[in-house]
């Protein structure tokens, strides 16, 4: 059995091309089983982040057209539009390039531990989808017992790097003290319990957690003195509160549009905020980065 390994990433495509193949996690078992039922492929997992979007493959032969061309089809893009940016891995080189990947090796930010949990996800949602046979059982067993060796025998892991910690990290920057300002997080997954994390230690004045879910967002906030949960509806009204936002869900359209942050900003003043999308697909619109402020 051939073991293929295909997909996109930050390296070889922008985010406008990012998020137009990622897979909503609602969708995902529905999407494995839709694929295993019309191509040649036995097993599928598929690992879909902000920065990635990969499916690994079993197949009898060493045919990657069949699957390809569901994946083209399944996100309606042309060949045009998805070729450039795609690349392909065979048996070896697929195994080298999970290794790579799981280990944060292949990360937009080298070492963050946040991709082996995420691919941890897609062996799960595999197998309760019925698609994880053994070639791909063995491959992600594998693979989790060589990343954890190489965070075990390496100092990869030894400093807090991540995207969240790189976000944090560009707002002090900016604003050298953060004890004086406010942070709103849009969402209240794993990558926002970072930052949220984060911004506390650094002694942020209060954190605004919006989410769909709001006792999601109030499971979250209440780990924090200064913190607040909101729903989603309320993001707009409350940005004007906020010189840090934040954003990272699984929404499919975007949560903050222009016309909203222009409101804010005149009713700020023109005091700036300093607005980090970490979603794909993009949480803020992207016109906002244009705005002057």
């Amino acid at each position: 059995m051939t073991l293929l390994a295909f997909g996109i990433n930050h390296k070889t495509a922008p985010v406008a091309v990012r998020e137009k193949v990622t897979f909503a996690p609602d969708r995902l078992e529905e999407a494995l089983r839709d694929l295993q039922s019309r191509t040649a492929v036995n097993e599928v997992a598929i690992v879909s982040t902000c920065n990635r979007t990969e499916l690994y493959c079993g197949l009898n032969e060493a045919d990657s057209r069949g699957v390809i061309a569901w994946f083209r089809d399944y996100h309606r893009l042309s060949t045009a539009e998805l070729e450039p940016y795609l690349y392909t891995h065979l048996d070896h080189a697929a195994v080298q390039h999970i290794l790579r990947v799981a280990s944060g090796l292949d990360s937009l930010v080298l070492g963050e531990p946040q991709i082996l949990g995420q691919i941890k996800d897609a062996y799960h949602a595999a197998s309760h989808a019925g698609t994880l046979g053994q070639q791909l059982n063995r491959l992600f067993q594998h693979t989790f017992a060589v990343a954890k060796q190489v965070r075990t025998d390496t100092a990869i892991g030894s400093s807090p790097v991540s995207v969240a910690f790189a976000a944090v990290s560009l707002a002090r920057q900016i604003f050298s003290r953060l004890d004086q300002h406010t942070a709103l997080l849009i969402g209240a997954g794993d990558t926002i319990e970072l930052v949220a994390r984060h911004l506390s230690e650094q002694g942020v004045k209060k954190l605004i957690v919006a989410n769909r879910t709001v006792e999601r967002a109030r499971l979250l906030a209440d780990q924090f003195s200064r913190g607040e949960a909101i729903a989603l509806a309320d993001v707009p009204e409350r940005l004007v509160d906020a010189d840090i936002v934040i954003a990272s869900t699984a929404s499919q359209l975007p949560i903050l549009g222009k016309g909203a942050v222009e409101r804010a900003l005149k009713q700020r003043k023109h005091r700036p905020i300093f607005m980090v999308d970490i979603a794909v697909p993009r949480d803020i619109e992207p016109e906002v980065g244009a705005l002057a402020d």
